[in-house]
């Protein structure tokens, strides 16, 4: 399911031209000097793809915690049915329950980071920038984060996130340099497209651990990694 994270990647850097493209156009990149302003970019994508890592890494240990109750299949059925409720339900009423509120501290200190260091020009600038911009809630992400649970495993839900950075790293390049190239029209009508990718990848996931013996795509029964160790063990 590794290639459903490109997907949200590729299509969630649209959304995060619009929602973190402020924060990027704001970097205090050196615009004289070409080598110097891609190394910026770099560290700065590095510090993205970093904190979605670490955010895949951890919820990857959850889901390889679960699996060692036997809910792999389970899991994956409830997040792909996660993800279709989530985009089927109007977002006035994630508004009215307003669930992020918790957080709002933690989000008001990043940001307020995150002010101080677009002021400096420093070489670490631009990493830190990057590591506190992955911190920001993004609803592309928590999907993202979905498919980071469902791997089961560290090491793949650490994979899966990268992934997902490394989608959204040439349109937000290309954002940083060329501010103005997309209009309206064609923002609107690939965000329009993004939750119909959303509702097939959760398709997906429900086909997954429905576990109809069709090879890759819904294998009979998903074995772990600890219960191929755990039968060669026995022997």
């Amino acid at each position: 399911m590794l290639y459903s994270a490109l997907i949200f990647g590729l299509l969630g850097s649209f959304h995060c031209v619009g929602m973190c493209g402020p924060i990027a156009f704001l970097l205090p990149l050196d615009r004289k000097n070409k080598t110097n302003r891609i190394l910026q970019l770099l560290s700065y994508h590095s510090g993205r793809i970093l904190t979605y890592s670490v955010l895949g890494l951890l919820f990857g240990v959850i889901g390889k915690s679960l699996n060692l109750f036997g809910l792999q299949q389970q899991i994956s059925i409830v997040i792909g049915v996660l993800m279709i409720v989530f985009i089927l339900i109007p977002s006035n009423i994630f508004n009215r329950y307003n669930f992020s509120k918790p957080i709002y501290k933690l989000v008001s200190r990043v940001k307020t980071k995150m002010g101080k260091e677009l002021k400096n020009k420093k070489k670490s600038t631009f990493f830190t920038i990057g590591y506190l911009n992955g911190l920001l809630p993004c609803g592309l992400v928590y999907m993202a984060i979905f498919g980071a649970l469902a791997t089961g495993s560290a090491y793949k839900g650490s994979l899966y996130m990268a992934i997902f950075g490394l989608g959204t790293v040439p349109l937000m390049t290309t954002a940083i340099y060329l501010s103005n190239f997309l209009t309206n029209k064609i923002k609107g009508r690939v965000l329009k497209v993004i939750p119909i990718f959303v509702i097939i990848i959760g398709l997906f996931f429900i086909l997954r651990g429905l576990g109809l013996d069709i090879p890759y795509l819904s294998p009979s029964e998903m074995v772990t990694i600890e219960q191929v160790n755990a039968k060669y063990n026995c022997h």
